[in-house]
């Protein structure tokens, strides 16, 4: 494990928690929810992804991005969908603030749920619209198999999180077990290009913004203009982290089903410097969890009391991404 770790954002071993039953997993729940309170941020290490599942999906992103733009061209997304490629210019923010603001620096592939069954959950008209075919280049010959095994690999994670979650929440350990076994999680790989010339005023590599889901679990390369959070007195704090590690942070779902108790916050991406030197190319790999589309999510009855009444009313994990979705245009997942 590299030593090279954030000052600001806190480092949490996932490993003595377990399943829920290790001897160190109040420790690890008790120190998840302390982070989630103060900045919604956490560097995950000991979650068990091997590094060569990781560099594997990061190797075939950048062989992806690698291809002449035609190629590339070949795979975009559908109109109106998500899965697929998206090129420069191509989103805009901020889509978590209800704002128009100029495209990100950035290009982007995404797929969807990996494993779906033949039940109807799966199939129906709404199964296939949250959980649409993963479209897989043909020119990069291990795409798909180092996808597959890095998205249940990410899958996985998220599930050990969020039994840490009902934990930290004093809830039953298992809680969020059946809310998501079905989720509708996506994962995307993001490629900043080199910026030979200087971007748009003020055009980011990605702008300010919140997360939609449950959890985001992000891996990234260490270049030139990165993640920064925002901190609670509006400055930006830059993350860096060592290969191996993970970035976690609470989605706008999950700040709603804690009542506001844990922070969906703010994180951009920013330019490199304009003295860097040599390439300021950038990857990171993210996977957006979101429970099944039928979770229903209220207010945590933990999350709530006297003091802090229920600030929201019943929605769905899926209702909420739709419109979360329809806000952005379809442009973000």
């Amino acid at each position: 494990m590299s030593n090279v770790i954030p000052s600001e954002i806190p480092v949490i071993d996932l490993l003595p928690f377990g399943d829920g039953d290790a001897p160190g997993a109040a420790g690890v729940a008790a120190a998840f929810d302390r982070a989630c309170r103060d900045l919604g941020f956490v560097v995950v290490v000991g979650h068990g992804v091997p590094q060569d599942v990781i560099d594997a999906a990061h190797r075939s992103a950048r062989a992806f991005f690698d291809l002449e733009l035609a190629l590339r061209d070949r795979y975009a997304a559908p109109p109106g969908g998500f899965v697929g490629y998206r090129g420069l210019g191509a989103e805009g923010l901020a889509y978590s603030l209800d704002q128009e603001s100029v495209p990100d620096f950035k290009e982007t592939y995404t797929v969807g749920r990996i494993d779906r069954g033949d039940e109807a959950y799966f199939t129906s008209q709404l199964g296939r619209m949250y959980m649409p075919d993963p479209t897989w280049p043909g020119e990069v010959a291990d795409f798909a198999a180092s996808w597959t095994e890095f998205y249940r690999q990410m899958d996985r994670v998220a599930w050990r999180l969020m039994r840490v979650f009902a934990s930290a929440l004093t809830l039953p350990v298992d809680f969020f077990d059946d809310k998501v076994d079905r989720n509708i999680s996506c994962l995307r790989a993001l490629n900043y290009p080199h910026q030979s010339t200087p971007p748009q005023p003020n055009q980011l590599r990605a702008g300010a913004h919140t997360d939609y889901g449950s959890l985001t679990l992000l891996s990234m390369e260490d270049a030139p203009g990165g993640l920064e959070v925002q901190r609670e007195d509006g400055s930006w704090a830059p993350v860096r982290v060592p290969s191996d590690a993970f970035v976690m942070n609470i989605g706008d779902l999950m700040a709603q089903w804690t009542n506001d108790r844990w922070r969906s916050t703010m994180h951009r991406v920013t330019n490199p410097p304009p003295d860097a030197g040599g390439s300021t190319r950038r990857q990171s790999m993210v996977f957006f969890h979101q429970p099944n589309y039928d979770a229903e999510v209220i207010p945590l009855a933990s999350c709530c009391g006297p003091d802090h009444p229920p600030k929201y009313g019943r929605t769905t994990s899926g209702e909420h991404l739709f419109m979360k979705m329809t806000k952005a245009k379809n442009l973000n997942v």
